[in-house]
Formats: C-alpha cells, sequence, structure tokens
C-alpha cells in the first residue's frame, strides 16, 4: 500500500445523531472514491463499517468503525461513530483521535439533543469542526432551519459553504467558496457543473462576501489583503478558513445526500484542501509537560484510543502515531507499564478488512495484535522516550446493576468477559464492593446494558442476570448512650475473663473533648468506608491494662464493619473507654477484643441509632417546555431542587437525590423527554433516611 506523508493525512470522525446518516456518508466516501464497488445500506446489513452482528440486528452503529479511503492523492482516515449516546465512550474515544469533526445532521430535524451532547465533548477538545447537513433531498428537509439551529449552538461562526436549490426539478448545490452550481442526476453521482442560476445569484453573492469577511478575519495578512482588494481569491480563502477551523472559531457548513451520493465527492475535496492535518494542528503537551513533536524525524510515539476483542484474532489495538514513524517489528515501550511491546503486524482497518502495511508515519492511524500489557489511553514509545499522551476522559455511569451469572458455575467466565468489555469500552465500569457483596456493572443507559447483556451471551458465551444493586447505606447515632459487658468463660484450666465500661457519642468535626474523663490517650481512626471512629483511653487506677485497649478497639471496629440495623457500615461514633475489670490469669486479648464488641454493640443500639443513604448531586438538562414533568418526577423521588439555570432552549435543573431513588431515572428520563434531555449524577454526601424508610428498612433486614 501506498505510504503517505503527514501532510496528505487527513483524519476525520463522523459523529451525529441517532439517524443522521453517518454510516451511509462512510460508504458513499469509499464508493466515490473507488475503494468499493458498489455501496452496501444499514437496511442490507453490509456496510464496510456496520460489521458486526449486533448492528445487523439492531441496523444501527454501535461500535466506532474505523475506515480509509484515498482522494486525489490524500489518504482520508474516517472513523464512523454510534449516534445514540449510550455509546459515548465509542464517540468521546474517536473525537480524541481525529484531526477534524464532521457533525451529520438529518435535514428533517437539524441540531437534536444528540447533535448537542457531541458538541459538548467536541468543544471540550478544542476540535477544527465541520458541520454536514444531509438528506437535502427529503421531502421534509429543511437546510434554512438546519443552519440556524447550527447557528443556535455554535454561534455566529458557522459559515455557509453551500446551500441547496431544485432547478428543473433536479437536486443542486450552490457553492459559494466555488461560486459553482452542481447539478445532479436523480441517482447522484458525478454533478453537472453549472452557472449559479440568476434567482440564486444574489444570495450566493451575499454568502460569498460573508465567507471572505469570515475566512480574512483569521488571518492578520489575509485582513490587509481584504482591506487592500476588497476580496480574497479561492486559495487565500481556504487559508483563511483553515485558520479558523484550527482556531475552533470558525465552522464551515455543507449539505448533501449521502444516499444518493450528491456533494460527497465536493466534501472529500475541502477535507484535502482545508482540513487540517494532524501536523498542522498545535502541538499538544504530555502528561509529563513537554511538547509532542509532531515531525518525521521525531522518536516514534504511539497513543492507543481504542481496543476490541474478537474471538478469533484476540485483542486488536487502535492507535495514532503522535510522533516518528513506526515499522513492522519496531518493539516500544509502554509509559504506563514498563512493559516492551513488538509490532509484530501492522493494519489499516477497513471495518473487519485488514491491510497490511510496513510502515505508519505521523499522523497516521493503524491497528495492531495481541499487544499483551496494552490498554486504551496508553503510550507507546520508542525506547529512551518517557512521553505520556494525555488520556481520554471517558464519562462516568449512569446506569448501575449488579451482575450475576445465571449459571453459578459461569461467574468466573463472566468476570472475564466483563473485564475484556471494559477494555474495549471504558464507560462499562465493573467493580465488586466487599460491602455489598455484589459485582457492580456501571453504563451510560438500558440500551448500553442490553448490548452488554447480548454481547456475552452471543459473544462470551455466558448469560447474566441484572439486578437492581444494593444501596450502601450508613449507620451513626444521634444521642449519647453507655454500656458495660463482661465475657466470662471457664473450660477447665484458663479461662477468659474481661469487663469493659464505655460511653460513645455522636462525633463531628470540631466538636469539644469529653467532660467528665480524665483523658489518657486518643486515637483517631480514619475509617475506609468514610467517617471516623475516635477512641479515647480514660480508663484510671489501671483497672484494663493499656495492653488491652488495642483488642478492645479491634473488636469495636469489627462491629462498624456491620451495624446492628442493616449490617451497613457504622461511621462518626467517638468511644470513651473509662472503666472495666481484668483478671491476672484469664484475662487476655480474645476476651477484652469479644468484651469490647458487645459492649459497643449494645450502647449503639441505644443511642437512637440512625441510618444514613448516599445523596447524589443530580444535574438534569431539559428542553424549556418538558421542565414541568421532570420536575414533578424528580420530587416523587425525594429531591430537593437546589436551583435552575437557562442554557439557550433548555433548563438546567441542580439537585440532591437519594442514590436508592435513581434505579432506572435514565429509562424513564428518556421516556419522558423522548431522548431530548440529559443528566448526570455524582456522589455528594451520606444524609439521614426518613423514619419510616428507615424502619421498612431494618424489618427488611431483619
Amino acid at each position: 500500500m501506498k505510504v503517505f506523508d503527514a501532510k496528505h493525512i487527513k483524519n476525520i470522525v463522523l459523529v451525529g445523531a441517532h439517524k443522521s446518516g453517518k454510516t451511509t456518508l462512510a460508504e458513499t466516501m469509499l464508493f466515490e472514491a473507488g475503494l468499493i464497488n458498489r455501496r452496501g445500506s444499514v437496511e442490507g446489513k453490509n456496510t464496510i463499517s456496520d460489521y458486526h452482528e449486533i448492528e445487523h440486528e439492531r441496523e444501527t452503529s454501535v461500535f466506532a468503525t474505523p475506515l480509509h479511503t484515498e482522494w486525489r492523492n490524500y489518504k482520508i482516515n474516517i472513523i464512523d461513530t454510534p449516534g445514540l449516546d449510550d455509546f459515548i465512550g465509542e464517540i468521546t474515544s474517536s473525537i480524541r483521535a481525529a484531526d477534524t469533526i464532521v457533525m451529520v445532521l438529518n435535514a428533517q430535524h437539524g441540531v437534536e439533543i444528540g447533535t448537542e451532547i457531541i458538541w459538548n465533548y467536541i468543544d471540550t477538545y478544542h476540535k477544527p469542526t465541520l458541520f454536514v447537513v444531509n438528506q437535502i433531498d427529503h421531502m421534509n428537509a429543511n437546510f434554512e432551519d438546519s443552519f440556524k439551529s447550527i447557528k443556535e449552538l455554535v454561534g455566529n461562526n458557522a459559515v455557509q459553504i453551500q446551500f441547496p436549490i431544485k432547478l428543473d426539478g433536479a437536486q443542486c448545490i450552490v457553492d459559494v467558496l466555488k461560486m459553482k452550481c452542481y447539478k445532479f442526476g436523480p441517482e447522484g453521482g458525478k454533478p453537472e457543473k453549472l452557472a449559479i442560476p440568476e434567482e440564486h445569484k444574489e444570495l450566493a453573492d451575499r454568502l460569498h462576501n460573508e465567507l471572505v469577511e469570515k475566512a480574512a478575519e483569521n488571518d492578520e495578512e489575509l485582513m490587509e489583503l481584504f482591506f487592500d482588494k476588497g476580496t480574497l481569491n479561492e486559495d487565500e480563502m481556504r487559508q483563511g478558513i483553515k485558520v479558523g477551523m484550527m482556531n475552533h472559531e470558525l465552522f464551515p457548513v455543507f449539505c448533501m445526500s449521502a444516499l444518493k451520493d450528491m456533494g460527497s465527492g465536493r466534501l472529500m475535496g475541502f477535507i484535502d484542501n482545508v482540513a487540517p492535518s494532524a501536523t498542522d494542528l498545535k502541538p499538544e503537551q504530555t502528561v509529563e509537560g513537554d511538547i509532542v513533536l509532531n515531525r518525521k524525524d521525531a522518536p516514534a510515539s504511539l497513543f492507543v484510543f481504542k481496543t476490541i476483542h474478537q474471538p478469533n484474532l484476540g485483542q486488536i489495538t487502535f492507535f495514532k502515531v503522535k510522533s516518528g514513524e513506526v515499522n513492522q517489528n519496531d518493539k516500544l515501550v509502554n509509559s504506563r507499564t514498563g512493559e516492551t511491546e513488538t509490532l509484530n503486524q501492522l493494519f489499516i482497518m477497513d471495518g473487519k478488512k485488514r491491510e497490511p502495511v510496513s510502515k505508519l508515519v505521523v499522523g497516521d492511524i493503524g491497528a495492531t495484535l495481541k499487544l499483551k500489557h496494552t490498554e486504551t489511553n496508553d503510550t507507546l514509545n520508542r525506547g529512551g522516550s518517557k512521553m505520556t499522551i494525555r488520556p481520554i476522559q471517558f464519562p462516568g455511569p449512569r446506569t448501575r446493576k449488579a451482575v450475576f451469572a445465571v449459571n453459578e458455575r459461569e461467574e468466573e467466565k463472566l468476570s472475564d468477559a466483563l473485564k475484556k468489555m471494559h477494555s474495549q469500552d471504558p464507560t462499562v465500569e465493573v467493580k465488586y464492593s466487599k460491602e455489598l457483596k455484589q459485582v457492580i456493572l456501571g453504563c451510560q443507559g438500558e440500551l448500553h446494558l442490553a448490548t452488554i447483556a447480548w454481547t456475552l451471551k452471543n459473544t462470551y458465551g455466558v448469560e447474566a442476570r441484572f439486578e437492581k444493586p444494593k444501596i450502601a447505606y450508613r449507620e451513626t447515632i444521634q444521642r449519647s448512650a453507655s454500656a458495660n459487658y463482661r465475657h466470662k468463660k471457664q473450660s477447665g484450666g484458663a479461662g477468659q475473663f474481661a469487663e469493659v465500661h464505655m460511653k460513645i457519642e455522636p462525633w463531628y468535626e470540631g466538636m469539644p473533648e469529653p467532660q467528665g474523663f480524665n483523658i489518657r490517650g486518643k486515637e483517631e481512626v480514619d475509617l475506609d468506608w468514610g467517617g471516623k471512629l475516635v477512641f479515647y483511653n480514660c480508663i484510671v487506677g489501671g483497672v484494663i491494662d493499656t495492653r488491652y485497649l488495642p483488642s478492645i478497639k479491634k473488636g469495636i471496629l469489627e462491629v462498624m464493619e456491620s451495624g446492628p440495623l442493616t449490617g451497613s457500615y457504622i461511621r462518626d461514633v467517638r468511644v470513651m473507654v473509662h472503666d472495666g475489670k481484668m483478671h491476672s490469669v484469664d484475662s487476655n486479648d480474645i476476651a477484652f477484643k469479644i468484651a469490647g464488641a458487645h459492649a459497643f454493640k449494645e450502647a449503639f443500639l441505644n443511642a437512637k441509632p440512625k441510618l444514613l443513604e448516599p445523596v447524589q448531586e443530580l444535574t438534569v438538562k431539559v428542553p424549556e417546555d418538558m421542565v414541568g414533568g421532570v420536575m414533578t418526577d424528580l420530587q416523587s423521588r425525594r429531591s430537593i431542587i437546589q436551583g435552575i439555570e437557562s442554557e439557550d432552549h433548555y433548563q438546567v435543573l441542580r439537585c440532591m437525590t437519594p442514590a436508592a431513588e435513581l434505579h432506572g431515572y435514565s429509562t424513564n428520563l428518556r421516556s419522558l423527554t423522548q431522548g431530548k434531555a440529559t443528566f448526570n449524577a455524582v456522589f455528594d454526601s451520606f444524609k439521614a433516611v426518613p423514619q419510616n424508610i428507615q424502619e421498612t428498612l431494618v424489618q427488611k433486614d431483619e
């Protein structure tokens, strides 16, 4: 295969809302360039990018798929992504790897909630972006409204390169950069180039002048030229547009019909001539604070942006060459693990098809097989280099489930499969909770969960059961209480004897020292599960030897690991051990540990014990006309609204909601708002459970 230099490699990612036509566009770009002889379709289950069985079954993209095409001596690497935010991990990693984002919009709907979600990630990375209004030939298409919605999203820096018209019943596209009209036949393909019709000339001239001004704004030399000449030629306009895109301050807007192959060639020409390559962009900074030298003569460095596991192939690692060049059989060092990996094979991937290559240069995207110590977000360097590329920030889970193997003998098989799924999609979180004694699976929503279940069963051969996870409650006390316990056991020979007297109180930061005790020692224990145990030695007269106090504390901590109300962890208690008895022969550590545990448990039950529940800080972004229903639902979930802010046509609700009430919220919110609302939840604190709910939980646990 031909090796392209960095300037002639363009990396784009196709992103956009569900059903905007990204997969069809990718297929059309490969067809237009002659890399495939016939175009597949999503409905026909024969596109290059949607090749997984689950994608055929659901007729929608589930995975991000790297492809490539060649157009006029340029190589265009394409990543086709899913449109549903349940698969945001696939979208995020692809945005990170690309140099130019192609945001595809359905001309019937314009900017949708899915578009906005993805735009937030693009904006975070400050990536050059162009918009494509697709399906302009649809009877319900509305390019004008679509363009308005783009301006509402990105502001006045959205600039039209094209607009659609009809001419003698034929679909045409007027291009105001080239000032030409492209007329397409009923089946699309190569257009007829015409002069712009007189009835559209005034609009085309106005848009052309706007484009000239926008292009000039981004470069001082071009601005001077513009003032001198009053205009810019096409090459000068391209230069200004490119600079504006790289500054994330200019967003070109195209129109097309990917299904009918109308406008795809012009889009590919713009990507070749204007969209920046990896070496055009501002060098990025490494974790260590160094600059990534995106040059061919620099030491080789790769960044892994995607990993997939296939039963017949094993692990496939997708990477972008960030500096230098790599050759087959190169040995590179993983900056995270320190392990050396050998690139036994190098590939260009087009869906499931692998095309071997001997080397890849800076800016290119490729893949290799069977790396042993490398995962997504890792950096591989030529020996001696210590560079670590900044990792992709994946969103946290929005839905959590306890997961079990239906067949208990397959628990290990399930565990191995879930590890591979996390490796493939870092938004799939898998953790074993020692506290809850459950494996907790975190994901992005019900559709994401259904995909995980399907993959477990059909790819890894293990059927899983998903349940509502237990809630990690905490127990504490509301008042002081005293108790004592004597442990006495005689079974021939030396026995066991210990007597412990203690007082317990609620603990809070900054509280005064206990009164009425002769404090001889104090120890603060930061508990693994949050909160504290503050342990005081208040023994007077040596009634309990100091050497037994650690055993008393150990007994208390054992009770705190499984509280008497629901078996939850206990937190924020202080204990004053102030009296007791011991025996010169029968007293030992075990006896004092038992006595300490029993005394603490009795005192705890007498101290008005209280159950605490985890509370999430919940942020919901919802269209203005749907706020009422969402707020009613939140209040039914015991939410306390903290504030409401306006953001464009949306309202952002911030509230505190108990974690126990968020089960199924993702599905419910999607149903309430037709998928137009989004939410994010992060742990805030533990708060007291209402008394009626506490009674129910305690009775349930008995």
